[in-house]
């Protein structure tokens, strides 16, 4: 009964972050599908539309259409209301392609999370609430303050180990860098940790030296323990929409991503954007938030994500 309670707890959570992308796009195909018009030109070109303002980007959107065209045409589909399983459908085996967990197995240990994105996506702020997941699951986990041109970060990060419980390597103020990264993985293997997560700089006004730091830090990384990072992990910002593809961009080209983290879904009509993600980079969304606390950062399943935004019920 415990288990049943938190999952429901958990997809109540999801469901209530997912409320203004369901209001800006299920419920506009809701009512689109409401006015009784048939599958027609003028219909087909409206829901396009709605798909594009909720941020699916015009090559998921334009090929969403042109597939439902299709089906409509091969199975002779006269009922609009078909349209919205399909797009439930179409969700799912979209999301599910590249559907892939972050393991932390502590195998081998520490598994080594770098963490990367640009300032203000909530990237502080997504390791301590990883920190704390991964602590309630049963493993040590040490934090990297690497982000050292930042005054504020080791401090944001210190806030985040004592409310986790776990300690922080920190370098002097303006030290290098890789310096530290180097240090968290030497004090994570001699202490035994499970998990060790690496906080990074992303400061976006000096583009090509950041890149060239975080390429260094990542080889530094391997230098300290053969095999890491296991997991390059990018933070992304829901609500700054398309924008967030050209840093996903950007950043995969110099680091090779392994999984994105899209925070601030609760923050905007536009979650779409995460179907636009999947469908031009294909790398995995292992991670959303949907609100402010830590149980709010959930791990991403596509089935449960895709029936939380069409779930009017409650």
């Amino acid at each position: 009964m415990k288990n049943s309670l938190t999952k429901n707890s958990i997809f109540s959570r999801l469901k209530s972050g997912l409320l203004k992308t369901r209001q800006g796009l299920v419920l506009k195909v809701e009512n689109l599908i409401s006015l009784g018009r048939g599958l027609d030109e003028d219909f087909f070109s409206q829901l396009e539309e709605i798909l594009i303002l909720s941020d699916l980007g015009i090559q998921a959107s334009e090929r969403f259409i042109r597939d439902m065209r299709d089906f409509v045409k091969a199975q002779r589909v006269k009922d609009p209301a078909i349209v919205k399983d399909y797009l439930k459908e179409k969700f799912v085996e979209i999301l599910e392609q590249v559907e892939n967990s972050c393991p932390a197995t502590g195998n081998p240990a520490p598994f080594v999370i770098m963490v990367v994105g640009v300032n203000g996506v909530g990237k502080t702020t997504t390791i301590g609430k990883l920190a704390s997941q991964f602590i309630q699951e049963g493993k040590t986990v040490l934090l990297g303050a690497a982000d050292t041109f930042r005054a504020a970060a080791d401090e944001q990060l210190e806030i985040w180990g004592k409310r986790a419980e776990v300690s922080v390597v920190r370098g002097k103020e303006g030290s290098d860098p890789c310096s530290v990264a180097f240090d968290s993985v030497q004090s994570a293997r001699a202490k035994g940790i499970d998990v060790l997560i690496v906080d990074t700089a992303g400061r976006l006004h000096v583009k090509k030296n950041l890149m060239e730091e975080l390429r260094k830090m990542k080889r530094v990384l391997g230098k300290a323990m053969e095999g890491a990072p296991h997991e390059v992990l990018l933070v992304l910002d829901a609500t700054t929409g398309q924008n967030s593809i050209s840093q996903a961009k950007m950043f995969n080209e110099t680091l090779e991503i392994t999984g994105i983290a899209l925070t601030k879904l609760d923050g905007t009509a536009k979650g779409g954007i995460i179907i636009a993600i999947t469908e031009e980079l294909k790398i995995p969304v292992k991670f959303i938030g949907v609100g402010e606390g830590i149980e709010d950062l959930q791990k991403f399943k596509a089935k449960n994500f895709v029936e939380a935004l069409f779930n009017s019920e409650g």
